[in-house]
């Protein structure tokens, strides 16, 4: 039944996710609490956090099975609550990690791509590109704001060019790789998008950082 499915998918991953997470912040001694010999590095307790990451994903996709990708998210919370030092030490070198991990998405997602595929669904999928970037970006970014004092025209400015297209880069190579029915078509799809995403946003981004500048003097103003 989904509904079990449902409730094994996302309980255990969420029960993973909080186990796991604080297992992780018990075993890594706090030098708060306790002033250590030997204080361990820094870079050290980053790469910590990103192996409780990993740790937790494969953990979680052994039966029982949970969802990893709850489960991770879940984990990285508790791990950053109760452990502020390894959140502060892990933001200080995340960014050289999310880009060496996105540069492996782009090269895979890239290498995957094919004009046959980009072509396989015809005018619909193109309908569907228009809708993604028109209708359901858009509404999605002005949902998420609500309750926010952000005024429309940024909203317009961040519906168009955000989220970033490396979820879903990620996503559709997870898909690709669960052999599901469709998956391929799924895959197409979702490459079209990000192709259109590239082209579209490309061409613009010079046009459109320009106008929200001066969208953003006129209100200091």
């Amino acid at each position: 039944m989904w509904w079990r499915f449902v409730l094994q998918d996302v309980g255990l991953g969420l029960v993973y996710g909080l186990v796991l997470g604080w297992c992780a912040s018990w075993l890594m001694p706090s030098e708060s609490k306790r002033p250590l010999e030997h204080p361990i590095p820094a870079h050290q307790k980053s790469l910590y956090a990103l192996g409780v990451a990993f740790a937790t994903y494969g953990i979680t996709v052994l039966s029982p099975r949970g969802n990893g990708f709850i489960a991770v998210f879940v984990a990285a919370i508790v791990l950053g609550l109760r452990r502020p030092d390894l959140r502060r030490h892990f933001e200080q070198r995340a960014d050289e990690i999310v880009e060496l991990v996105k540069l492996g998405i782009f090269v895979v997602f890239g290498s995957l791509l094919t004009l046959d595929a980009l072509e396989s669904s015809g005018w619909a999928a193109l309908g569907l590109v228009a809708a993604t970037f028109l209708i359901a970006r858009p509404v999605a970014v002005w949902i998420a704001l609500m309750g926010t004092d952000t005024d429309p025209q940024t909203r317009l400015f961040m519906g168009w060019f955000g989220p970033k297209g490396v979820a879903t880069m990620t996503f559709s190579l997870l898909v690709l790789d669960q052999h599901i029915a469709k998956g391929q078509q799924i895959f197409d799809l979702a490459a079209l998008v990000v192709f259109c995403s590239i082209v579209a946003h490309g061409l613009t981004d010079t046009p459109g950082a320009r106008w929200i500048a001066r969208h953003a003097e006129r209100s200091r103003q």
